[in-house]
């Protein structure tokens, strides 16, 4: 089944503009200004849609607006309304399991501590794609870890970010055109997906 929704999770507000949470909407955001996209607000669904066009397909990408543990609220409703299965999604987020901006597609496996995919698996179900953004892990591990997620990125975290994200764009493409299993042998084993402090 080919994507044809890409929902990027975060939550909404100006307070988490910025934070490494909301890496999602970041990257759904650079998507939609690289396709001429524009966001519009869907009620129904709680959440910001454009309508876009990659490698030939329509593909509509989503900002929950539920917050991040409510996320797969607003994916499961959209699901029932198309009528379409979880398949037919691919979900950006952060994962502090990755080295800052590795990206890494996968299918299967659970939520991993992480609070909207819990929900998303819990709403929508298992089968959709998760493109997966690393943030790295705590700087200390006495850290609490929703100050961590919560926390903006450092200016040297955004500095090694910034040259990312058109990479990342280009991967949701890639994905699109040639589907989760194509897309991962693609780039999950590029050597480029990693960055370090010192990069």
């Amino acid at each position: 089944m080919p994507i044809s929704f890409i929902a990027g999770l975060g939550n909404p507000g100006s307070s988490y503009r910025g934070s490494r949470h909301n890496i999602g909407f970041v990257v759904l955001d650079a998507l939609a200004e690289a396709l001429g996209g524009t966001w519009k607000e869907e009620r129904q669904f709680k959440a910001l849609v454009s309508k876009v066009t990659m490698a030939g397909h329509s593909v509509w990408l989503i900002k929950p607006q539920t917050f991040m543990n409510q996320s797969g609220k607003t994916l499961a409703a959209l699901a029932r309304f198309y009528k379409v299965l979880p398949e037919a999604f691919a979900v950006v987020y952060d994962d502090i399991n990755l080295a800052l901006g590795r990206l890494k597609l996968t299918v299967q496996g659970g939520a991993g501590g992480h609070n909207g995919v819990a929900s998303v698996l819990q709403d929508l179900g298992v089968g959709f794609t998760r493109f997966r953004i690393g943030i790295g892990d705590k700087s200390h591990p006495d850290m609490d870890l929703a100050d961590y997620v919560l926390g903006h990125f450092t200016s040297d975290e955004q500095a090694a970010l910034a040259p990312r994200i058109p990479e990342f764009v280009h991967g949701l493409t890639l994905l699109v055109d040639k589907g989760a299993e194509d897309a991962m042998n693609l780039l999950n084993t590029k050597e480029t997906t990693t960055i370090t402090e010192d990069s």
